[in-house]
């Protein structure tokens, strides 16, 4: 429970709508997209719920209430659209969350220098629908458009269906501005490039508000294609899939999408996008059919990927319409089965060897992979996974031990464990591991920026 003067002080300074303290609206903001059930035996840290919960209108509004919880030592969560699904969000010490959304506008759209300064609130699909205004799009583009913010998805880097292209979110950040734990704010300089010193935007990139809270941000936009055409491969087997997507990043091609995806009981599909000038969509569509044929890949149309591209925001529409603002009961049943969703990033040629013993982890942990999936780029693995059968409650901790497996597997082979959700609290143990030397680096940082650990307290470092 926060002090009652610092409730007071919180009301003076945002308005009394602006301050929420009434159980429904604590219970449906201590919670993002993380479930307990894929928490495992940890599910018993998102029972905390915050304490407050304020809506700033303008960075001159969160910085008093970043000062005034780093005076009263108390712990504060940045809090964007709500879906991530690593628990980032998740109020885990109690305190303060700063919904981000009330810091939605669109500030500035450039298109001769290829830029959108925008607020940290501004929801993706809004921004995107600016831009095309101006003839220009967003590299951004994950399933939780309807509902992402921009300030969410650069503090987890978080990866899109654009991602072969563009890269993920922190690649097409060229400035930030931020309020650091003391309640000073920071901001960068809006340049492609320096090298005057580290790039403190990096700071803050997949960071997950440890170490600030992103309050503006400028974003690298592109024009519209002139063209876009898709393609549907089939292969015979996972393996050559994967090799003719090797292939076709070895030569320099790069479909916008690339999904090679083998699922239970519909064969292996890899699903092309290609985008950009119509002299260069053609040349690259014409070369890349090209290799997938030489790997057995067999040319079924464009039909599919058509319609994968169509629904791609689905689910996110359907989140937006039926849990946003739900209790977190509600929205944590809305799976009828245990299940967990894995994405490694590995060195190319490791793989294929990751994906084969995966299948013996499994077999032993007595799961089952329903999906694998090469997404975006070869070095990016991903696995849908669930118990083998269905097991009662009680056999979570074992699905949680046959994942934990197949990540430390993902180490070993020199990846890394996630690449486009962040760490939150799902993975934080698994993090020291992954980073060695590293994380105490950035602990180091962490306790010169926040020497009080109000900032997010209980996530990354």
């Amino acid at each position: 429970m926060l002090p009652s003067d610092l409730i007071r002080s919180l009301v003076r300074l945002l308005g009394p709508a602006s301050v929420l303290t009434d159980p429904p609206d604590l219970d449906r903001y201590s919670a993002d997209a993380l479930s307990p059930a894929r928490v495992f035996s940890g599910a018993a840290v998102l029972e905390r719920m915050a304490d407050a919960v304020v809506v700033p209108r303008s960075v001159d509004q969160v910085a008093p209430v970043v000062k005034l919880a780093s005076q009263h030592r108390v712990p504060i969560v940045p809090y964007g659209g709500g879906t991530g699904v690593m628990g980032a969000a998740a109020p885990i010490k109690g305190g303060i969350v700063v919904d981000m959304k009330g810091l939605d506008r669109i500030v500035d759209i450039n298109p001769t220098d290829l830029t959108a300064t925008v607020e940290a609130g501004v929801v993706l699909e809004d921004l995107a629908r600016a831009l095309k205004d101006h003839g220009l799009m967003l590299g951004h583009d994950p399933w939780s458009v309807p509902i992402a913010t921009v300030a969410g998805a650069i503090s987890t880097n978080g990866v899109g269906y654009l991602g072969a292209s563009h890269g993920p979110m922190g690649d097409q950040v060229l400035g930030l501005e931020a309020v650091l734990p003391s309640g000073e704010t920071l901001a960068t300089r809006t340049v492609p490039k320096y090298s005057a010193g580290p790039n403190l935007n990096h700071l803050f990139i997949g960071s997950e508000g440890v170490f600030g809270i992103i309050t503006r941000a400028t974003l690298r936009v592109w024009r519209e294609p002139e063209k876009r055409a898709f393609a549907t491969m089939a292969f015979a087997d996972f393996d050559r899939g994967f090799e003719a997507v090797a292939e076709l990043f070895a030569l320099g091609l790069k479909p916008s999408l690339v999904d090679l995806s083998e699922e239970d009981g519909s064969g292996v599909r890899l699903f092309m996008m290609y985008e950009g000038y119509s002299e260069g969509v053609n040349a690259a569509e014409a070369r890349s059919l090209g290799v997938c044929r030489a790997f057995g890949g067999k040319d079924i149309g464009p039909s599919e990927t058509v319609a994968y591209w169509r629904t791609r925001h689905r689910a996110g529409e359907s989140y937006k319409r039926d849990m946003l603002g739900q209790p977190r009961r509600v929205r944590w049943g809305r799976h009828g089965r245990s299940f967990d969703y894995l994405h490694v990033a590995l060195p190319t040629s490791k793989v294929l060897p990751f994906r084969h013993e995966c299948d013996g982890i499994l077999a032993a942990g007595g799961a089952r992979a329903v999906e694998y999936a090469i997404w975006t780029r070869p070095e990016l693995f991903s696995l849908l996974l669930v118990p083998d059968g269905d097991p009662p409650e009680a056999d979570l901790r074992a699905l949680g031990e046959t994942v934990d497996r197949i990540l430390v597997l993902a180490q070993d082979m020199g990846g890394a464990m996630e690449y486009c959700h962040g760490v939150g609290i799902k993975l934080a143990h698994l993090l020291s591991r992954e980073m060695g030397q590293g994380f105490d680096v950035a602990r180091a940082i962490k306790a010169a920026l926040d020497p009080y650990n109000i900032m997010n307290p209980g996530k990354l470092y």
